[in-house]
C-alpha cells in the first residue's frame, strides 16, 4: 500500500527537478546572451572612446593652429552648463507642461 504513495511522491519530485532543470538551462542561456550583450558594449564603448579621443586630438590641432585657447573655451562652456542647471533646477526642459 505504501509503494504507491512513494511512487506518486517521486514522480511529483522528479517532475520538479525536470522544471527546475529546464528553468536553470533557460537562466543560463539568458546569463549567456546578457553576458555577450555586455562584451559587445564593451567593444563599442572602448572603440567610440578612441574615437573620440583621435577627434578631441584633431579640433584641439585645428583650434591651436586658429590661436583659439581650448581651455578657455572648455571652461566657458562648463561654466555655461553648470549656470544653465542651476537656473532651470537641472531640468531639461520635458517638464511636462506643454
Amino acid at each position: 500500500m505504501g509503494f504507491g504513495s512513494t511512487a506518486k511522491k517521486l514522480q511529483k519530485v522528479t517532475e520538479m527537478a525536470d522544471k527546475l532543470y529546464e528553468r536553470f538551462e533557460r537562466l543560463r542561456e539568458q546569463v549567456n546572451d546578457l553576458t555577450g550583450t555586455v562584451e559587445e558594449t564593451n567593444d563599442r564603448v572602448a572603440a567610440l572612446e578612441t574615437e573620440l579621443a583621435e577627434q578631441r586630438a584633431l579640433v584641439e590641432a585645428l583650434a591651436e593652429k586658429e590661436g583659439v585657447d581650448v581651455e578657455a573655451v572648455v571652461g566657458e562652456a562648463d561654466a555655461e552648463a553648470a549656470t544653465a542647471g542651476v537656473t532651470d533646477g537641472g531640468s531639461d526642459g520635458a517638464d511636462g507642461n506643454d
